[in-house]
């Protein structure tokens, strides 16, 4: 508010103790909020790190058998858009976004490997193993770190359940994850390098 900010929109990751800290200052801070909630991003396995694990075929991750519905970045980007530009609207929502259906990862992965057309798997680790690899590919500590703490935290079930943000900012049902895999397999990101 010193600033002049009036609106706030906070994009926030479900179920995360940090992320409910930072809920609370937003709600606290006398400008309009509104939050936005989502979990697991599909794009992270065709922007992210996971891109290289998909084209080599494992992916490898400390989650387990636990279901995500994973989320589509346009519906994330959709409501944050609408909730910044929509006068009054969206103003003290609490938007939960979330894909249309619960995947476990593997299932995820399989989908992809259906899409691609050749045999990509999920691969269950450790935490110490996750760290492990991110920093032999070159990230700090500091950041492999924490990012295996939230996993650990956040992928125990507690996000194991579909919200209804987008319909309720939107009026639109979310992006499933299987159109998501089609766009992105068509655009050959996860082609075999070589």
């Amino acid at each position: 508010m010193d600033r002049g900010a009036t609106r706030l929109v906070l994009l926030a990751d479900r179920g995360a103790r940090e992320a409910e800290r930072c809920e609370r200052a937003v709600r606290a801070s006398g400008a309009e909020w509104t939050v936005v909630r989502t979990g697991f991003i599909a794009q992270n396995f065709s922007e992210d790190v996971l891109t290289g694990a998909v084209r080599a075929g494992v992916v490898a991750l400390p989650v387990g058998v636990v279901a995500e519905p994973f989320t589509d970045a346009e519906d994330i980007a959709d409501v944050a858009a609408a909730a910044l530009t929509e006068d009054g609207r969206h103003v003290g929502e609490v938007y939960d976004v979330t894909g249309p259906r619960l995947m476990t990862f593997a299932e995820a992965v399989a989908e992809i490997g259906a899409a691609v057309g050749r045999t990509v798997r999920y691969e269950e680790i450790s935490r110490e193993r996750f760290t492990a690899t991110l920093t032999e590919q070159g990230a700090p500590p500091r950041l492999a770190e924490p990012l295996a703490d939230l996993m650990a935290e956040v992928f125990d079930g507690r996000r194991s359940r579909l919200g209804d943000g987008v319909q309720r900012a939107l009026g639109r049902p979310p992006r499933d994850f299987a159109a998501y895999v089609r766009a992105a397999a068509a655009s050959g990101v996860w082609a075999p390098a070589g």
